[in-house]
């Protein structure tokens, strides 16, 4: 089970650093990525990472902007958001993942588990 946290108000511009965290002892098996999904808009994969760290994929939306990372010795991948913008307002949920055709794509079934709601005003 994968749950993120970390998320808050922040003004435009600002920053915040997500967290994601596992249980189980095969966390450095699998490929994670986060998702975000706001009110009245389609859920979007933002961020892949592959199980060693060395590949990063991230939604055109994001790049230049969002750094993601992983501790496999803490079961825990990171989210690193900077100039954020209103527009990356959501509940972001982190989960294994899938590049296909350059989408990032949840690749697991059931429930997104605990979300963490980011939310940029000022």
């Amino acid at each position: 089970q994968l749950q993120a946290f970390g998320g808050g108000l922040v003004q435009p511009g600002g920053s915040l650093r997500l967290s994601c965290a596992a249980s189980g002892s095969t966390f450095e098996d699998y490929v994670i990525g986060w998702f975000r999904q706001a009110p009245g808009r389609e859920r979007e994969g933002v961020s892949c990472i592959s199980s060693s760290g060395n590949k990063k994929y991230y939604a055109d939306s994001v790049k230049g902007r969002f750094t993601i990372s992983r501790d496999n010795a803490k079961n825990t991948v990171y989210l690193q958001m900077n100039s954020l913008k209103p527009e990356d307002a959501a509940v972001y949920h982190c989960a294994t993942c899938a590049v296909l055709a350059g989408v990032i794509v949840r690749d697991s079934f059931g429930s997104w588990g605990q979300g963490t709601q980011v939310t940029v005003s000022s």
